[in-house]
This record gives C-alpha cells, sequence and structure tokens, in this order.
C-alpha cells in the first residue's frame, strides 16, 4: 500500500472539516466530475481516494490531481483488488483526519454546497449523522426519509433508518470511539453493516431535504458491482443481512423502538425476496428462498413488527409454506397496472372521475378505489371508493366512477392515484397521464370557503387538486362598482369578488392591499364585507406617501391569501383631489390602468418652495 498527496496536516495548517473517502477501481470515465464536484465544496476538506488496483487509467489521473491539489486530494494505493469496497472504505477512513467523514462512489458526485449545508446542520445540532438528499440518475433513490429538513430525527418516529446507504456526513468521533467498520468479507451489503452499526450509536441525527446533495449514477455500461447480474440474489441477500440484524439486536433491547427497526428488514431486505426476486427463481430456489425467509421470521419476526406490515406481506407470512400461492402474489404485485383517465367533470360540489383499470395478465379485480395523497404530509390519505364492474370484452380494463369531495381535503396539495386490489393486494399507479384526448381539466370551483383547482402536473401529466391555491393562481375577479371622495381625504369604494365561479363567504374576504410600484412598499386597510359578494373600503389615500399604488384584494380561500387586482374603469373612478394639510399640497389621482383598466393611485408632494420653483420656471 502506497500513499502520496496532502503535505502537513492536510488542511494547509488548518483543521479539517470532512474527509471525504473516495474508494475507485477501474472509474476513469466519472472520476473528474466526482473528485470536482468535491473540490469546489466550500469547506475546509480533504479527499482521501483509495485506488483499489485499477488498469484503466485512473491511477495516472489520480497522480495529477494529487500533484495539483497537494493540500486537499491524498491518494492510498491498494496492491490487488478487494473485491468490495469495504477494505478501500475502511482503508480510507483510517487516513481521515477531518471532524466529519463523508463516503462518496467514484461514479457519483456531490451537489453544489452539500457538504457545506451538512456541516452547518452538524454543527447546529451536534449531530452524529446528517442524511442529504440523495437524487437518482438511473438508480432508485432513498426518499421517504427526505420530505423536509428535520435537525433531530428521532430514530424510532422517522424513517432515516429506511437509509442504510453510506452516502451521509459522520461524525468520525463516534466512528472511532465504537470502531464503527465496513464489512469486508462480502461483495454487497457492505455499507448496511456500517450505517446499521452508527445509527445504533448516533445520538442526534439531522435531514438535510431541500437540498439535493448527492448523486446516485448508474453506469452506462452497468460495470458497478450493484449493476452487475446476481448482485440482488434473493439467498445471498437474505445470508447478507442477518449479520446487519443481529448487529442492530446487540445494540437496542427488545421493544418498540427495536420493532421498529426489524420493520425495515423484513420489508425491504426479507419480505422483499417474495416479490420479482422470488418470480425470477426457479421452482428448487423459490423453495430455498422461502425457507430462508421462514428462518429469518422464527428468529426475529415479532408481533410488534408483524402489526406494523401491510396487508401483501401479512399474507406471504401466513403462506410461507405454499410456493405457489407466493408466486401468486409475487404476480399480482409485480404486474404493470394499466390505467386510463375517460372523464373528468364538475357535478355540483364533486368531482367525477371516470376511467378503466387493470394489472396486466390479470382479468378480474376485486376493487378499485383512488387515493388522494397530501403532498405535503404523504402520511395524509382519503380513500374514494369507485363504482365498477366487471371487465368486459374490448375494453382496456375495468371500468370505474369516483366522485371526490374536494372541499372536504383539507388545504393542501393532493395527488391522485387509483388503486386496484386483486386478492388482497392492492397496487396503486398516478392518474391522468394517459387519458382520451377529450378530457380537459375542470374549471377552478369554489367549494363552501375553499377554492378547489384540479391540473394535470407538467412533468408526467398527471391528475392532482391544489385546494386553496398553493402552486396555482386562483382565478377570480374583483371589480370596482363606485368610487368618491369622503371625509379625512378617504376614497371610498364599493365592489364585488367572484372567485371559482362562485361568491366567497364574507369572512374570506380579508383586506384591501395597495403596493407602491416602484418600491414594492405595502399597505393594508380594512375591508367590510357585504352579502352577494360586495365589499366596501375607505383607504385614506390622500395620505399615502408618494408614489403610484396598485389596489389588490386580498381573500382567504383556504390556503395562502390570494390576492386579486382590482379591476375598474374610468367612469367609475372619482377624479382627482388635491388635500394639504400646513404647507404641503398633495395631488391625489385616482385611475384606471390603459389596456387591462385596473385600479392604481398616483401620489404627488407638492412644498411651498417647489411651487414656487414651479412659478419661477
Amino acid at each position: 500500500m502506497t500513499t502520496s498527496g496532502i503535505d502537513g496536516d492536510g488542511g494547509g495548517g488548518d483543521a479539517v472539516d470532512v474527509s471525504v473517502v473516495v474508494p475507485a477501481r477501474d472509474c476513469r470515465p466519472y472520476l473528474d466530475r466526482c473528485l470536482t464536484s468535491v473540490l469546489v465544496q466550500r469547506v475546509k476538506k480533504e479527499i482521501v481516494v483509495v485506488d483499489d488496483g485499477s488498469t484503466d487509467g485512473s491511477a495516472e489521473l489520480l497522480d495529477l490531481y494529487a500533484a495539483y491539489h497537494r493540500t486537499s486530494v491524498k491518494v492510498v494505493r491498494l496492491e490487488g483488488s478487494s473485491g468490495g469496497a469495504g477494505r478501500p472504505r475502511n482503508i480510507g477512513l483510517e487516513h481521515a483526519t477531518g471532524r466529519y467523514v463523508f463516503f462518496c462512489d467514484a461514479d457519483d458526485y456531490l451537489g453544489p454546497e452539500a457538504l457545506e449545508r451538512m456541516v452547518a446542520m452538524a454543527d447546529r445540532n451536534g449531530s452524529d449523522i446528517v442524511l442529504g438528499k440523495i437524487v437518482g440518475h438511473g438508480r432508485r433513490a432513498p426518499a421517504s426519509m427526505f420530505h423536509h429538513d428535520t435537525d433531530r430525527a428521532p430514530l424510532g418516529e422517522s424513517a432515516v433508518y429506511n437509509s442504510l446507504c453510506c452516502f451521509k456526513l459522520f461524525r468520525r468521533e463516534m466512528l472511532e470511539r465504537h470502531r464503527i467498520r465496513f464489512a469486508e468479507r462480502v461483495l454487497i451489503g457492505e455499507d448496511i453493516h456500517f450505517t446499521v452499526h452508527a445509527f445504533c450509536h448516533a445520538e442526534v441525527i439531522s435531514v438535510v431535504a431541500d437540498h439535493d446533495c448527492y448523486h446516485l449514477v448508474a453506469r452506462p455500461d452497468g460495470s458497478s458491482i450493484m449493476q452487475q447480474a446476481g448482485s440482488r440474489d434473493p439467498l445471498g441477500w437474505l445470508t447478507m443481512i442477518r449479520g446487519p440484524i443481529a448487529l442492530m439486536a446487540e445494540h437496542v433491547p427488545p421493544g418498540p423502538l427495536r420493532d421498529h427497526l426489524l420493520v425495515r428488514h423484513f420489508k425491504l431486505d426479507v419480505l422483499a425476496q417474495l416479490g420479482v426476486p422470488f418470480l425470477e427463481a426457479g421452482e428448487v430456489r423459490r423453495k430455498d428462498i422461502a425457507q430462508e425467509v421462514a428462518a429469518l421470521c422464527d428468529e426475529w419476526l415479532t408481533s410488534g413488527v408483524r402489526a406494523r406490515l401491510s396487508g401483501i406481506d401479512r399474507q406471504r407470512l401466513a403462506c410461507l409454506d405454499d410456493v405457489d400461492r407466493l408466486a401468486r402474489l409475487a404476480g399480482i404485485e409485480g404486474a404493470a397496472v394499466r390505467r386510463r383517465l375517460t372523464g373528468l367533470r364538475w357535478e355540483a360540489d364533486r368531482l367525477v372521475v371516470t376511467g378503466t383499470a387493470a394489472l396486466e395478465g390479470i382479468r378480474a379485480v376485486d376493487g378499485i378505489s383512488l387515493v388522494l395523497r397530501s403532498r405535503a404530509e404523504p402520511a395524509r390519505e382519503v380513500v374514494v371508493p369507485a363504482a365498477h364492474g366487471p371487465a368486459r370484452s374490448g375494453c382496456d380494463g375495468t371500468e370505474f366512477a369516483a366522485r371526490v369531495d374536494a372541499g372536504a381535503l383539507g388545504s393542501g396539495v393532493w395527488d391522485l392515484r387509483v388503486a386496484i386490489e386483486v386478492e388482497g393486494v392492492v397496487r396503486h399507479a398516478r392518474l391522468g397521464a394517459d387519458r382520451d384526448d377529450e378530457v380537459t381539466r375542470p374549471a377552478p370551483r369554489l367549494i363552501r370557503d375553499v377554492v378547489a383547482i384540479p391540473y394535470f402536473t407538467k412533468d408526467n401529466g398527471n391528475l392532482s387538486i391544489d385546494v386553496g391555491g398553493h402552486l396555482l393562481a386562483v382565478p377570480g375577479t374583483v371589480r370596482i362598482t363606485r368610487t368618491r371622495w369622503a371625509l379625512g381625504q378617504r376614497l371610498a369604494i364599493d365592489g364585488e369578488v367572484l372567485v371559482g365561479g362562485g361568491v366567497p363567504a364574507a369572512s374570506a374576504i380579508r383586506r384591501l392591499v395597495w403596493r407602491e410600484r416602484r418600491t414594492g412598499d405595502e399597505r393594508a386597510d380594512r375591508v367590510v364585507a357585504l352579502p352577494g359578494g360586495g365589499f366596501a373600503a375607505r383607504p385614506p389615500v390622500g395620505r399615502f406617501a408618494p408614489g403610484t399604488w396598485d389596489a389588490y384584494l386580498e381573500v382567504e380561500l383556504g390556503g395562502p391569501p390570494a390576492r386579486f387586482r382590482v379591476e375598474t374603469d374610468a367612469a367609475a373612478v372619482a377624479g382627482p383631489r388635491r388635500p394639504w394639510g400646513g404647507i404641503v399640497l398633495r395631488s391625489v389621482r385616482p385611475y384606471a390602468t390603459p389596456g387591462k383598466g385596473r385600479l392604481s393611485t398616483v401620489v404627488r408632494k407638492l412644498t411651498a418652495r417647489s411651487l414656487l420653483r414651479r412659478m419661477l420656471r
């Protein structure tokens, strides 16, 4: 083993914030992108690259980086090949000197400001582990733990344990104190062993979810270990996962926390092998897989774990001795979901959604429903049963119709999915991208005291409902019927408002907001709501600061306050006025803007000196 690069203490005399450990073997096409993404991070860093016997020119490129970045890049060269990433990562960790360690694969790369944000999160909270949002490029990335930033994520009450990859920021002192290392005798899963051990000792776990920190890349040539055939062999995986489960159980006593962590292993590691991998295995191997799963269940499955499992996993547990039934369940779970939106319309306050749905290769369905999931809080779901009949020949699937009470959903953006139940297995899929040509987006509708806006997403064209106008502009009209001058330099205004084809409740009409066009300064005035969508206001425009002020009406419609530009025409606008006080003369001119006819007011201030100057010109 040889070492090159990094003079002195590796930080030009300063303490290192982050040691980035990069195992590298035959990854020349990806190294530049990876190392550059680390070098541009604005933290005190060192990059420890462990060359695991590369033969494709990676070694020569690493020599260049070590020569040109002597204070940042250290190259550790191993003789031969380790066969996996566990040993190179452990050796890299032995050479690390930073307060934190981040593991980055050579074919992946960091997002801008990734380390800066994660270190700031760790320093602010005393974090032992920081999870940064991972983005997949041709590879599936974990997502359940990245819904929002979290300063302190409880291990037993969050989804952080769902991500057991090592692409995280770890406090090095914690790793050394507990001698946390990667498994070296396994080809896959070495990082699961490491991360499980780290989670067991971490006192504070944090999440950076609002920034793309790590980019997980699939090699186009499929040469990475995780892309090679057999890398997820079900029997090999079940054998490997015994170690991390046992390691976790050594540190976590029986109880709710252990059950919470075991659920992750059973759902994603154990029972998942009875899905697509089970179908792809031969008849003899299917029996061996079922037996290995049964053995893990005998050892670790508790009543608390069983209660937390989904319906299909419970069915699998009930038929571990019935290989044919397991294959049937796997077939249902793996079948492609076919769905088509055939109609979308309002029927009073209900959004009527019609379509067809089926599982490919499976004709009969037991039930169809729509599932509306809150985008901000994915755990919040509303299930709407759909009426459906038997599948008909010549039809793309079973026809269904559901009526959604959009006004009862609650404020937020709701994504629609169709749920198909077959033999107790429920399959979900987004709805709307595949739709009949005549299906169009229905107009927004005011339902009771909220506005519901159905729309098709820009990325995939799927159906969603924005309740309250969180993402989409709320359509509405505010029109002035009359203005006149009143006492106290006030402009008396009478108007009416219409939103989503209806009249908002009096309590929804909040205030009249004036915004100065040049500075952006705002001031608000009280509004009196009247029956039938009418309103009245008396803003003291004569006392506004000089400038051009545009009028908006603010209405509460179940989401962030919606603002509507106040429309009018010249005939409804009172003439200019020149109120004065002391030696100050003001010119106040309400007017309707050209073209669209919107209410604005120009306020000018003239002092005696400026008046005299004008007269002498």
